[in-house]
């Protein structure tokens, strides 16, 4: 029995002031992610997805809206999925007047591999497998959709490949709308792949991967053994 569970990160948002929104409410979709939303709904539309989740961020929200319609799937809601939680939520991060520089911001640093400063690796790793385990099982035989955020969907990512949480954010593989795709036999992982259909809708400084067409996978890799 194969069956595929897709975690989509959410379009671009409008955020001019730029803040470290995270778990904040009000933060919407900008023209370019809706563009991005109906590009995703678009290009894999037409697979046999049969169970549509969200976080119940309006952002996540709004990314997985298009995909239910085409689908004509009922779209569920998920807290599992939600952004993780970070001390700095609400100030800005820009180069010279971030948050970073303040000194009252230093104590949070003390331990990346937790991290000190937000929910603990391991509780997003967790939360986020059984999400995906749930899905999983709603769609047995087809395929679901789960729309998330980017550093959950990375550290789902680095989970199932066995790999350190320790890591460079400038080098998350989970581009806006990408799509990494988790592909299972009978409630065996098999594969991880990564593909990103609105490639081309991205901001030129967000490029990071090659751009797959058709929402095809444009990396994949074997998952860690007994994942």
């Amino acid at each position: 029995m194969k069956t595929v569970v897709h975690l989509l990160r959410h379009g671009e948002v409008y955020n001019p002031s730029g803040v470290l929104y995270g778990r904040r409410s009000g933060y919407h979709l900008s023209d370019l992610g809706k563009q991005m939303a109906q590009r995703v709904a678009d290009t894999v539309g037409d697979r046999d997805i049969t169970h549509v989740v969200s976080s119940p961020l309006e952002r996540a929200q709004e990314t997985a809206a298009p995909l239910a319609v085409a689908r004509g799937v009922d779209l569920a809601t998920d807290s599992r999925v939600i952004e993780s939680t970070n001390v700095f939520e609400g100030e800005t991060f820009g180069v010279g007047d971030g948050v970073l520089r303040q000194p009252r911001a230093w104590r949070h640093l003390w331990n990346p591999f937790r991290p000190s400063w937000g929910e603990p690796y391991k509780e997003i790793a967790a939360r986020m497998m059984a999400a995906v385990f749930d899905a999983r099982d709603a769609a047995e035989g087809h395929e679901a959709v789960v729309v998330s955020h980017q550093l959950p969907i990375w550290i789902t990512r680095l989970h199932v490949e066995n790999r350190s949480f320790l890591h460079d954010p400038r080098r998350r593989q989970c581009t806006l709308c990408s799509l990494t795709s988790l592909t299972f036999e009978d409630h065996k992982l098999t594969t991880v792949r990564y593909s990103e259909p609105a490639a081309d809708l991205l901001p030129l400084k967000d490029r990071k991967a090659p751009f797959s067409a058709g929402g095809a996978p444009a990396d994949e890799k074997p998952p860690a053994a007994g994942a």
